[in-house]
């Protein structure tokens, strides 16, 4: 058996192979033996049927699983030889040979050798924010208006307010689709409708009526409706007010606080704020983190790696339109849009595999354990939640996998420049106009 390689480019290789046709038939007649022995034909009894009959019936099949494997021998040992860490399934290609011999070509990938970058001249800023009572008054402020109710009042409408109107749509004089209904509800000023449309409502009392134009805007998602301006009437049937819940032990009771103790729940609303808080000031400095790793490791991924995970990305994106009740087969979804984001995460998750060997970045049981009690906190019962992770290898496995992250990540602050910097609650959170 002879071989040839030839380096195609950084991570693509090439080994020309030839295996002597002596050896093939070698192998094909030792099959064929065997198969002899347990093959049965209509006439004759099992093992008994004369290998002639056997090689007519099967010897194309058995021929070509011969020379599978005698490929496969051939390039494996090369593999080893050469030490090539495989990226992908190779591609074997025929090639002319000669009497003695077949010739193959197999073409393949290989992982890049990666070293971490120099790390010390980058900066990662981690936000500061300590949780205090402000912050606090304003959660709860929000857990009441998530639990609002509405009563009916006799006078007009208002922004906040909750109106119940039938409205009909009409574009050059004609009804237009979905743009007439009845019994519709809306709460001023939350953005559910267009802003003309909301403030069309205002001023108006139950039993009263308005039509009025209204521009769709040129980057409605009705493509039909973008930039035209059409009139709507509605008629406004029910007024409702918004009514908050009193601050009391009641909406106390309804968060969780079995004895309706209003500083106990304060007292747990701040330990779930700081957890959050945490959290997001994490996620901010992880993003940082990788991205410094990413910065100044600059490295070619195998292409295999990347169409596996494009597929896989684009397999989520369909799962994801699904759940949300997206036709999905009316939707096709191309894996050429995730081909970016793949190539990212592929980069990032060889730089990281490669500091997490080289610097002994692994998952202590400890730094698990830690990890899923404090994931469990946000449960009514922690220790069932704990429970349940440490019976689900898959569920422990996503915990180890998030402790490594971080194992990274406060490696890469102890080589980067790390500074603090203040942040207000509604930055840390996305809620910044």
């Amino acid at each position: 058996m002879e071989t040839n390689q030839e380096n195609r480019s950084a991570l693509e290789r090439q080994i020309d192979m030839t295996v002597p046709v002596a050896d093939i038939d070698k192998e094909v007649e030792s099959r064929l033996k065997r198969l002899s022995k347990t093959v049965k034909m209509a006439g004759f009894r099992p093992g008994k049927v004369p290998l002639k009959i056997v090689a007519q019936t099967y010897g194309p099949q058995v021929r070509s699983e011969a020379i599978g494997a005698a490929v496969e021998k051939v390039f494996g040992e090369k593999v080893r030889e050469g030490n090539f860490r495989l990226a992908g399934q190779p591609t074997f290609e025929t090639k002319e040979g000669t009497d003695e011999s077949m010739a193959f070509c197999a073409t393949f990938e290989v992982y890049p050798e990666i070293v971490v970058g120099d790390l010390s001249g980058r900066e990662i800023e981690k936000p500061e924010l300590e949780v205090g009572d402000a912050e606090i008054d304003r959660t709860v402020d929000v857990l009441r208006q998530q639990r609002t109710t509405y009563s009916a009042v006799e006078r007009a409408a208002g922004d906040g307010d909750r109106v119940t109107v039938d409205f009909t749509g009409r574009k050059d004089g004609e009804e237009f689709q979905g743009g007439k209904a009845n019994d519709f509800p809306f709460v001023i000023g939350a953005g559910s409708m267009l802003k003309d449309f909301e403030t069309a409502a205002v001023g108006l009392s139950a039993g009263e009526s308005k039509t009025f134009d209204m521009t769709f805007p040129e980057d409605y998602h009705a493509t039909e409706l973008a930039g035209q301006t059409v009139q709507f009437e509605i008629v406004v049937k029910q007024v409702e007010a918004a009514v908050l819940p009193e601050l009391d032990a009641e909406f106390a009771k309804s968060l969780g606080v079995a004895d309706g103790d209003l500083a106990t729940m304060r007292a747990e609303v701040k330990a779930n704020l700081e957890r959050e808080v945490r959290r997001r000031i994490q996620a901010k400095v992880k993003e940082q983190a990788m991205e410094a790793l990413l910065e100044v490791t600059p490295i070619e991924v195998p292409k295999a790696l990347v169409e596996v995970e494009s597929h896989q990305l684009a397999e989520n994106a369909k799962r994801d339109m699904q759940a949300r009740g997206m036709p999905v087969d009316q939707l096709p979804v191309d894996t050429d849009w995730f081909r970016p984001q793949a190539e990212r995460r592929v980069k990032l998750g060889l730089i990281m595999a490669e500091a997490v060997k080289a610097n002994e970045l692994h998952a202590k049981p400890e730094q698990v354990r830690a990890l899923v009690e404090d994931l469990a906190q946000s449960y009514e019962d922690p220790k069932e939640v704990i429970d349940w992770y440490y019976s689900q290898p898959n569920q422990l496995q996503q915990a180890e996998a998030l402790v490594i992250e971080d194992n990274v990540v406060e490696w890469v602050l102890s080589k980067a420049k790390s500074t603090g910097k203040a942040v207000s609650f509604d930055e840390l959170m996305g809620n910044a106009a």
